[in-house]
């Protein structure tokens, strides 16, 4: 199993940037593509942006393109969602997941990860 631990979500004002960490365990990190999906309340979960297990990206919700990017590390076995320019409906918890389909055409057809959600973080934003 992989084990994923999100962090780095808060209270911010509209404009505002954040940097999500997801630092995981348990399994060799680059046999895997990463994601980050979010669920705002009373909706469904989505995914926002996945990567695959070179450091390519896979995908964006057109809605975050050009205000949030995804990038990995595998020295540290964490993948980042760097957010800027935020906006009031990106308020959501967000969640990492892991795929064993690394080059991540899986988790950009199917937005099913193999491996959980992690505990998910917060992300507020006020307008």
């Amino acid at each position: 199993q992989v084990h994923l631990v999100a962090s780095g979500g808060g209270l911010v004002q509209a404009g505002g940037s954040l940097r999500l960490s997801c630092a995981a365990s348990g399994r060799t990190f680059s046999n895997y593509a990463m994601a980050w999906f979010r669920q705002a309340p009373g909706k469904d979960r989505e995914l926002a942006a996945a990567i695959s297990w070179s450091g390519a990206i896979i995908y964006y919700l057109d809605s975050v393109k050009g205000r949030f990017t995804i990038v990995r590390d595998n020295a540290k076995n964490t993948v980042y969602l760097q957010m800027h320019d935020l906006k009031p409906e990106d308020t959501a918890t967000y969640y990492c997941a892991a795929d064993n389909e690394r080059t991540g055409w899986r988790l950009k057809i199917y937005r099913s990860p193999s491996h959980g959600w992690g505990q998910g973080t917060q992300v507020t934003v006020s307008s």
